[in-house]
């Protein structure tokens, strides 16, 4: 989808371009739900994260698609923390130029990570606002939590231009993370006999993706996580009380191995409830750890935090599952570069990664009075990561075949191209539904298409603070639920002496759906008007952009991935 800048536009772009600013397309307008408190005194401390310009990056994509690639000679061979380092380590030259102009305006409390590539450096707000022209620090606040922002854009001086690719902690309000349905009466079950639904289980789970109480983790090396934003905490209790409920059936463990970071003392979080128990469920009796944020300084940006700390371990779980995600539009293009380069990173170490699709279909834009379009959401929209779209039983009253959740996200990235490994597939279904698609004035063709695959999203039990609540839905759910079956795969790897899975897409799309149940029916959410009347993108044969190729059937995925 191409646009013509109108003239003025195109001024700006350039003059900011050329004046040293480093995020020039980001969205600096405060969300609506925030309430402004007030500037932020000049003394107080604010920790921002400097990234710095990396080397390689052409050949780490390069060897990423090596590594994942299972007709390659190099796959599974993944590097160590040490070697990745070694490849992406930013110049001397970079390093010591970022660190003398800090040291320039008196900043020297910085932290580095293995990589080198990050900068996490405390200062007051009087040095920060010297340090990047243009931006002045005030406080917002929702929910009983505060952030502190600028609105404004921010230029450093041209000579630390190339050496730089953002500084997080300025921009970027936390989103308030995908959107779990808690009840029949918020319009997503249509069928007006809906309530009798007893709810998806890990039981559920286990019938209708064929897992037998056999299949559960065995081995030492291996472990999975998810990863917790927006001071969600999940409670001990709750989950010791989630698989004394439901968990009777198959071997289990009942308590998560490792919490990185601080647990906080509040409520436990719907969202890290669910992930924690289900993907405890299907990827059952296998080391867990959980990776948390507890906002403790309120000018970190939490989604970052987590992945300077993948830079920063060299030893990590297999399989990392995360349910958050933000509008492409609202983020700079330098920032969702700099984060694909960090999933790289984590993908020739042979990590999984996998993220939700989103909760609201397709999306919405609103361009002009007139004019919309559908709004992709990042981190889904990479193409190196592998995002999980979701699923409803057809039949509401027992364990039948799935069709489209309509709130599952999908669709094309304005900011990616199509990877090469995707294009096939994609293309077809371009063609294969050309008579049915929205309008091409709504979707860019030539991006990045996802979800990858899909699970069930809807009508889940949860127990959070000690109350099992039925009817939770999104995406949220079905992430947790393919990231432990590909721990039970991984585990099975490792137990005949093959590497972990990794990076999936490119063998995934290899496969063109073997081993998934293909998911054919249903389309999901978008703009409510003249033009598509609510309806994105449908489901359909092979590959769609709503439930990617289908879902997991368990043992003939076990038995396709345990080849090579």
């Amino acid at each position: 989808m191409k646009t013509l800048l109108p003239f003025t536009l195109l001024l700006l772009f350039t003059t900011l371009v050329c004046s040293g600013y480093l995020e020039y397309d980001q969205d600096v307008l405060v969300p609506v739900d925030w309430a402004h408190v007030g500037r932020v005194s000049p003394t107080e401390e604010l920790e921002l994260t400097f990234a710095l310009k990396q080397q390689n990056v052409g050949l780490l994509e390069k060897t990423l698609r090596l590594l994942s690639d299972p007709d390659s000679a190099q796959y599974g061979k993944y590097l160590s923390l040490e070697e990745v380092s070694s490849l992406v380590r930013p110049t001397e030259l970079t390093q010591k130029f970022v660190r003398q102009w800090l040291q320039s305006h008196g900043v020297t409390n910085c932290q580095t990570t293995h990589t080198q590539d990050f900068l996490q450096c405390t200062m007051t707000a009087k040095v920060a606002e010297t340090l990047l022209q243009g931006i002045k620090f005030h406080r917002f606040i929702r929910d009983g939590h505060s952030v502190v922002r600028s609105s404004s854009p921010y230029s450093v001086h041209e000579t630390v231009l190339e050496h730089l690719d953002f500084v997080g902690g300025v921009h970027r309000f936390p989103p308030r993370g995908l959107d779990l349905s808690k009840t029949s009466s918020n319009g997503k079950h249509k069928n007006s006999m809906a309530w009798l639904h007893l709810g998806v289980t890990p039981a559920i789970l286990r019938a209708r993706y064929n897992l037998t109480a056999a299949d559960v983790g065995s081995v030492q090396n291996n472990s999975q996580a998810v990863a917790q934003f927006l001071e969600q905490y999940y409670h001990p209790a709750d989950l010791a009380e989630f698989m004394s409920m439901f968990g009777r059936s198959f071997q289990h463990l009942s308590k998560v191995d490792q919490v990185v970071g601080t647990q906080g003392a509040g409520k436990a979080g719907m969202e890290a409830s669910l992930d924690v128990e289900y993907i405890m469920s299907t990827g059952a009796n296998i080391s867990t750890w959980v990776f948390t944020n507890p906002g403790r300084h309120e000018s970190q940006e939490p989604f970052l935090q987590w992945m300077v700390l993948l830079s920063n371990m060299s030893n990590l779980p297999w399989v990392h599952t995360i349910s958050y995600g933000d509008d492409e539009d609202s983020l700079s293009t330098a920032y969702m570069m700099r984060i694909n380069t960090e999933f790289m990173k984590a993908g020739v170490r042979g990590i999984s990664l996998l993220f939700a699709s989103g909760d609201s279909g397709a999306g919405c834009r609103h361009l002009t009075k007139e004019a919309n379009s559908f709004r992709p959401s990042f981190p889904a929209s990479s193409p190196y990561v592998t995002t999980v779209g979701g699923t409803s039983f057809k039949n509401p009253f027992k364990v039948s075949y799935e069709v489209t959740d309509y709130i599952s996200g999908g669709g094309f990235s304005n900011v990616f191209k199509m990877p090469e490994y995707q294009a096939s597939a994609v293309n077809g279904y371009l063609k294969s539904v050309a008579a049915s698609l929205p309008p091409q004035t709504y979707f860019n063709t030539t991006g990045r298409a996802y979800p990858d695959m899909a699970a069930l999203s809807d009508n889940y039990w949860v127990v959070t603070n000690r109350v099992p609540i039925p009817w939770v839905s999104g995406t949220s759910a079905s992430t947790p639920v393919v990231g432990g079956m590909l721990s039970l795969i991984n585990d099975r790897r490792l137990l005949k002496g093959l590497p972990v899975l990794g990076f999936l897409n490119p063998r995934l799309y290899k496969l063109k759906g073997q081993a998934l149940f293909d998911v054919t029916e249903g389309c999901h959410l978008s703009c409510l008007d003249e033009q598509v009347q609510g309806k994105g993108f449908c489901a359909a044969p092979s590959w769609d952009p709503v439930t990617g190729w289908g879902t997991p059937n368990y043992p003939a995925l076990l038995a396709v991935l345990l080849e090579k």
